[in-house]
């Protein structure tokens, strides 16, 4: 076993029941109200990872999780700090659970899980880190939406096709700073 870096061992939770209790509650209210924009806190990962893709993973992942760190998000500091701090064993995209790294590092998204008919749930769900996240862009509608939101995303096509897979495919987490929103595989995506 190699030696963790000393950074490793801080930026988890503090006060881990409180704050634990209060990320599961943001992280299942973003996922049920596709589109909604929630703060969270109590993580302080490394860089390149986010305030809000930290919460997500200490709050969603555990020592039997399978993780992929796609694009810089592939790195010791990250990889010393989820070993430390989650326990995840770190795999190829085609066998993780949880995939987190920008858009582009996760392409092509066709190599994620999508579940199975008879186990659905058995997908992956990805952290995308953005460089922008407000209420602005495609409309979204479904499940947990009242009439209508709007979300800026990376693209509209890829989340269109995944749609078309229901009840298979992929479900999201958009994340930056200490800010995520949901994308489950139910909603509708359309294009502005």
């Amino acid at each position: 076993m190699t030696n963790l870096s000393a950074d490793a061992l801080a930026g988890g939770f503090a006060k881990a029941p409180l704050q634990s209790a209060r990320a599961f509650r943001a992280v299942l209210e973003a996922m049920a109200r596709p589109g909604t924009i929630h703060a969270v806190s109590g993580a302080l990962p490394p860089p390149p990872l986010s305030v809000a893709t930290g919460v997500c993973l200490l709050t969603l992942a555990d020592g039997t999780t399978p993780l992929h760190l796609a694009g810089a998000a592939d790195c010791r500091a990250v990889r010393d700090w989820v070993t430390f701090h989650i326990g995840a064993p770190f795999v190829p995209a085609s066998e993780a659970d949880f995939a987190v790294g920008r858009w582009d590092a996760l392409q092509p998204v066709t190599r994620f899980h999508i579940g199975t008919p008879e186990y659905p749930d058995r997908s992956a769900t990805l952290i995308v880190e953005m460089d922008r996240l407000s209420a602005h862009g495609p409309c979204l509608s479904g499940p947990g939406i009242e009439t209508a939101t709007w979300l800026s995303l990376p693209e509209t096509a890829a989340f269109r096709a995944n749609r078309a897979l229901f009840p298979l495919g992929f479900d999201c987490f958009f994340t930056r700073g200490d800010r995520l929103a949901a994308l489950p595989r139910s909603t509708r995506v359309e294009t502005i």
